[in-house]
């Protein structure tokens, strides 16, 4: 890793921030910043840090923005780290204003079905205290480690979107601190509104880029009475990729509609030392139903073999035993994991309209023939989010792999252009897809972007550099 500088701190700003926060394990400055702040394993060159601050509560955050713009600082709100774009990377000096301790469930509501969090609350926390209470929390990231504030941050989707939406379908309320320290509540509990501009749909998605969110206000829904998963197995992804069509055409509704190739299946089950439930085939689909009965999500199985047979099918299992559901589940989650620890890889977010799902994976194999590289493709078919792993294998050569990466990720933007899609469906933009972003996106639509970006942060203090 490449040594970072470290960044001057007068003693009277050192003491600033020891008065605005006053413990020690919440504030880190110069050498006593740790490394997890300072590298960014998407970022090949990243920067040094001011400091590192953890603050507890909205009036904490509001003096570090505060002192922020007394010392002419840029800032980086970040909460669990487990972002994949490079959107929380130092690029020169920032101080980072760390939420992940901002973790507290706050309130229930069960009258206007609303669940109010911190910012640093951990998905799959929300979701099994909602659970629990006989409610529904539906998008559904693969990391259950991502804070809530970190989906608002993205605007996160999962392998529930394909039914349900994403995350800003569930935001009803947000409490954001701007970058001058004002304070501002976007939104209301109202379940319709025509009265003016959007501005919380606005800021969900952004990235940090507008401002800090202290508090989330989420819409729950009742939780589905039953549900069932199945695996559909097929002989190449080119005929699991088709068969997404005919079953979203023919009315099976599914909450989640996966794909992925045997490959990466096989790399998941290494790495976490279990079998998944049907070793049949190269590719597969893993599927869940749910409703309000039995009979219900039985006929729409039968309907998804009718919908998977046209499309040779080799075998459909039901996930009837709750070990076997998990462990498929499971091992999807773990994906990216299993990749990751194979080899060096870059990890696309892309999304093309749902008839170009088959298109573009079959683009990526022309590349890998082209190339040599290898490129493990899985994600969410249902709603024409790819996730493509263009993975460095065994090239030793630093250069090679580099001009190699670079051609092929150029060209297969510039195919997912063609085809209508976009960079990034849930992941964000951050640093590592701006060139890519500002050539798949009209120069009006950057522009409109930079002037809202320069009315709500005119110096420019909310992670700079950013998203374009």
């Amino acid at each position: 890793m490449k040594e970072q500088p470290i960044i001057s701190v007068s003693a009277a700003e050192m003491q600033q921030l020891k008065n605005m926060i006053p413990d020690e394990e919440r504030l880190f400055i110069g050498d006593q910043i740790p490394e997890d702040y300072l590298y960014d394993e998407y970022v090949e060159e990243t920067g040094g840090l001011f400091a590192v601050a953890l603050p507890k509560t909205k009036e904490e955050i509001v003096q570090l923005v505060k002192f922020a713009n007394q010392a002419d600082l840029s800032i980086i709100t970040r909460g669990a780290g487990t972002g994949l774009s490079g959107a929380t990377a130092p690029t020169n000096g920032e101080l980072v204003i760390d939420v992940h301790l901002m973790n507290q469930i706050v309130d229930f509501d069960e009258k206007t079905m609303t669940l109010t969090v911190e910012p640093g609350v951990l998905l799959g926390e929300v979701q099994e205290f909602i659970e629990k209470k006989g409610f529904f929390y539906p998008p559904d990231p693969g990391s259950k480690h991502s804070s809530i504030g970190g989906n608002v941050a993205t605007n996160a989707g999962g392998m529930r979107a394909v039914k349900y939406g994403v995350t800003r379908d569930y935001v009803r309320e947000l409490d954001v601190v701007l970058a001058n320290g004002e304070e501002m509540k976007l939104g209301s509990l109202n379940i319709k509104s025509s009265s003016g501009y959007d501005l919380k749909d606005l800021f969900i998605g952004s990235e940090g880029t507008l401002g800090i969110t202290t508090l989330i206000k989420l819409k729950v829904i009742p939780l589905p009475k039953t549900s069932l998963s199945a695996i559909a197995a097929f002989e190449n992804l080119k005929d699991a990729t088709d068969a997404v069509l005919t079953i979203l055409k023919n009315g099976v509704d599914p909450t989640a509609l996966e794909f992925f190739e045997k490959e990466a299946i096989e790399m998941s089950e290494k790495d976490n030392h279990l079998a998944f439930p049907s070793q049949k085939g190269q590719a597969y689909l893993l599927i869940t139903l749910d409703g309000d009965s039995t009979a219900s999500v039985e006929r729409r199985m039968k309907l998804l073999e009718e919908s998977a047979l046209q499309h040779h099918l080799i075998e459909l299992v039901p996930l009837t035993n709750p070990e076997d559901d998990h462990t498929a589940w499971f091992l999807r989650d773990k994906l990216l994991t299993a990749v990751v620890n194979y080899t060096e890889q870059v990890t696309m977010d892309e999304v093309v309209p749902i008839n170009h799902v088959s298109t573009l994976y079959q683009y990526t194999k022309e590349l890998q023939a082209e190339s040599g590289l290898e490129m493990i493709s899985f994600g969410h078919a249902g709603d024409g989010n790819l996730h493509t792993c263009v993975t460095r294998g065994d090239i030793q050569d630093q250069a090679e792999w580099e001009n190699k990466r670079d051609d092929v990720l150029t060209k297969l933007y510039h195919k997912i252009d063609e085809l209508g899609g976009l960079p990034s469906a849930e992941h964000g933009i951050g640093l590592i897809k701006k060139p890519y972003f500002e050539k798949m996106t009209a120069d009006i639509n950057l522009a409109i972007m930079r002037k809202i970006k320069a009315v709500i942060d005119p110096d420019h203090r909310l992670n700079p550099s950013k998203i374009f």
